[in-house]
């Protein structure tokens, strides 16, 4: 296995030794692009979809400049969730377990768990430090945490940050480090909201927008299931018995709705996890515990899940509420088809959710259209077969007015000889097209 191309961005023999081992032997688009740039110390904004390998293309260099002579922080990299920190964490850990020589240390600080303990952590300051804002911000007015040594910090899914509230604890973060602090931010989409931070601490910062070449991954299978005047639960457990997944997401829009789902099935004798931000810390771990050893085969969660975990193995993505936010649609179907795999995103819809379809359309988004009959998927026809017909109804009723003149002297029961002829005419557009 080699690693040749990554060697010309002169990474460290033990980083180059971690990326044989982890299987990576060329560098993605986004990876090409930036790692030249965050080695020279630059500023760089990152906007790519999940899936990007946007995480190695901060990790490396970040990794390949730390000093580990000398013992204080030198990077600190925010997450807007505990499960995405964790996974940043893990793969700082796995490429710094072969600096044997000269250790790197990185230490992880999330919500909900014991401050004290992670007080206690940091009698001696780890090299880098990955959590999430609130928390490291805490450490930091705690005096424990010492973060004007490091002079790069990190700020992954910026616009997921923005959503939940923690750009000020970032930015708080930041005005505790030094004036010449590179600052990384990668995020899906970077919106108006976003940009007063950006400007506060950036000046002219390397823009890097990987756009994907499909909307989707290319090998997954976008199918729709009209909801028409069926039971939705018993339709989504009757989609699940059919695909058998391997492991299968099934996402919500709400937190309320994600419990209401999960309790339903496991009322018709599923196994079923859920993840949403109203779980308590430790029950979220635990459920990403059992989800990891594949103890579930069917897992209900709102689009956190969608942005800040990493699930091994999806092999079915499942909306059983379209997104509001259509990007969120392209995160969750991001969870599966993965690594090469192939994989399905199953839509339930209703007449209310044709615009949120045509607009995915739009974005690339190719859907085949099916339906549940007698415990089999079969293909049916296009779902717009109904508006079509109540255009070409429009089309002949404006044809029928223009051709059924008003007569110039009204006369009494004009209205009634008028309504006969354009209803004689429609007819005979109708037989006209059905020949």
């Amino acid at each position: 296995m080699t690693v040749q191309d990554f060697e010309r961005f002169q990474l460290q023999p033990f980083i180059l030794e971690a990326l044989r081992e982890i299987k990576f032997t060329k560098p993605t688009e986004i990876q090409e692009r930036l790692i030249p740039s965050i080695q020279r110390g630059e500023s760089a904004i990152g906007q790519s979809q999940t899936g990007t390998g946007k995480t190695h293309a901060y990790l490396l260099p970040i990794i390949n400049k730390i000093d580990p002579a000398k013992q204080e922080v030198q990077a600190v990299i925010t997450a807007p969730t505990r499960e995405l920190a964790t996974q940043i964490h893990k793969e700082i850990v796995k490429i710094s377990k072969f600096s044997i020589d000269n250790p790197i240390t990185a230490k992880l600080f999330v919500g909900g768990t014991d401050k004290v303990r992670a007080i206690e952590k940091l009698k001696t300051q780890p090299h880098i430090v990955v959590g999430t804002p609130g928390r490291i911000n805490d450490l930091i007015k705690e005096q424990a945490l010492q973060v004007y040594t490091a002079d790069q910090i990190v700020v992954d899914e910026a616009d997921l940050m923005l959503d939940m509230g923690f750009i000020e604890d970032v930015d708080q973060i930041a005005s505790r480090m030094p004036e010449n602090l590179q600052i990384l931010v990668f995020s899906a989409t970077i919106p108006e909201k976003l940009k007063p931070f950006l400007k506060k601490y950036m000046e002219n910062p390397r823009y890097t927008h990987v756009a994907p070449e499909q909307a989707t991954a290319a090998k997954v299978e976008h199918i729709l299931i009209p909801l028409r005047h069926r039971n939705k639960i018993n339709l989504l457990k009757s989609m699940l018995e059919v695909y058998n997944p391997y492991l299968a997401i099934i996402f919500t829009n709400t937190k309320k709705m994600a419990d209401e789902v999960a309790d339903r099935l496991i009322e018709k004798g599923l196994k079923v996890g859920r993840i949403h931000g109203d779980l308590p810390p430790r029950e979220r771990k635990k459920v990403m515990k059992q989800i990891n050893s594949l103890e579930f085969q069917y897992v209900v969660a709102t689009d956190l899940a969608a942005r800040g975990i990493d699930i091994e193995g999806v092999s079915h993505v499942i909306n059983y509420e379209l997104p509001s936010d259509l990007d969120f649609y392209i995160h969750r179907v991001g969870r599966t088809a993965r690594a090469g795999n192939s994989g399905i995103a199953a839509s339930i819809y209703e007449l209310s959710d044709e615009d949120a379809l045509a607009r995915l359309e739009k974005m690339g988004v190719t859907f085949v259209n099916m339906d549940l009959e007698k415990g089999e998927l079969t293909k049916i026809g296009e779902r717009n077969k109904r508006k079509e017909r109540k255009k070409q109804v429009d089309e002949i009723d404006k044809m029928a007015q223009s051709k059924v003149k008003k007569p110039k002297e009204v006369k009494p029961g004009y209205k009634k000889k008028m309504n006969r002829e354009m209803e004689d005419f429609k007819k005979r557009q109708r037989r006209l097209k059905r020949k």
